[in-house]
């Protein structure tokens, strides 16, 4: 009898250190693989000391407090039946993932979203669980802290092919790198898994900016894009004299005195912000116009960035084509 009783004590310890880590949940799978028989969990359960908390997730210890709780149970409960937890399994992924990784200063979207391999069969998502099968999926993307999740360089595209809009996607690609939660290079090469998508060509596009390598919207493109919208064409790297000295501007159109600087992302920084915001100043004080655009803005809302760039034009006696 003292042999079964210490036995079934070693058994609980276990049981509660498996727990622990897991937010007080572990998988039937999980409880099994621990020497708990069938018998035995329904023991607990009828004692209520243990209790359900899914189809095959049960509460062992005590709950946790914060959000990684229902991150874990999320994961717990779409694992395929009878698998243990694991990254082969499921992993928190996208937006959620991202979170878990420490993104900050982004609202969720009041999902948890669970990543899967594509034909693993993870079961059906309880509410407020989305659940992505993916044939992105590789093992050496899934890390197991705090929960199991995706890198952030994956689950940053994932996250922006998951958006509800381009403009959502751009800035879930460029906050983690904003942040230094991954490297452009990092993402790059996540992004690079992508083959057939309609989001593709604008993620690479954001990759070459964060990169701020080649403009990936030069003055060139500007131009056809005015052209398509029947604006005339501005000259472009114009030479300006500023109290400062010399200045090259983007676009102008020197009848009208109207400036646009399409900015790309790396005009973020805050040394090139501060420089911008000076030269930008003196140009304005000379009686220009000065229109600062963002290349993405271009790229994901261009109506409206040009409907100003009209605007201004005609303020400036343009009459139109």
């Amino acid at each position: 009898m003292a042999g079964d009783r210490s036995l079934r004590l070693a058994r609980r310890a276990a049981v509660a250190r498996a727990a622990h880590a897991q937010q007080g949940l572990l998988t039937t799978s999980q409880l099994r693989s621990l020497g708990i028989t069938r018998d035995q969990r329904r023991a607990e359960l009828v004692g209520q000391r243990w209790r359900s908390a899914g189809p095959h997730v049960l509460l062992v210890g005590p709950p946790g407090a914060d959000e990684r709780a229902g991150w874990w149970q999320a994961v717990l409960g779409c694992s395929p039946r009878g698998a243990a937890a694991g990254p082969r399994t499921a992993a928190l992924g996208g937006l959620t993932a991202l979170l878990a990784g420490g993104l900050s200063g982004v609202d969720g979207d009041g999902l948890i979203h669970v990543a899967a391999p594509k034909s693993s069969r993870p079961l059906t998502a309880s509410r407020g669980v989305r659940i992505h099968e993916t044939r992105r999926w590789r093992d050496e993307d899934v890390v197991a802290v705090p929960v199991p999740r995706v890198r952030v360089p994956m689950a940053a595209v994932q996250a922006a092919l998951w958006a509800r809009t381009d403009r959502e996607a751009a800035l879930l690609l460029v906050t983690p790198v904003q942040q230094r939660l991954t490297t452009v290079a990092d993402l790059a090469a996540a992004v690079d898994t992508v083959r057939r998508d309609r989001r593709r060509a604008l993620m690479r596009a954001i990759v070459g900016e964060l990169a701020d390598g080649v403009r990936s919207l030069n003055e060139l493109d500007f131009a056809a894009l005015c052209r398509s919208r029947g604006l005339p064409e501005p000259s472009r790297q114009v030479v300006v004299r500023t109290a400062s000295g010399r200045a090259y501007l983007d676009v102008r159109w020197d009848r009208e005195r109207v400036t646009v600087e399409v900015d790309g992302i790396g005009h973020l920084r805050v040394d090139r912000w501060l420089d911008d915001s000076v030269r930008h100043n003196e140009i304005a004080v000379t009686g220009e116009i000065v229109l600062r655009v963002p290349s993405l803005g271009l790229r994901i809302e261009p109506d409206r960035h040009f409907a100003a760039i009209e605007r201004a034009l005609r303020r400036r006696g343009w009459r139109g084509p």
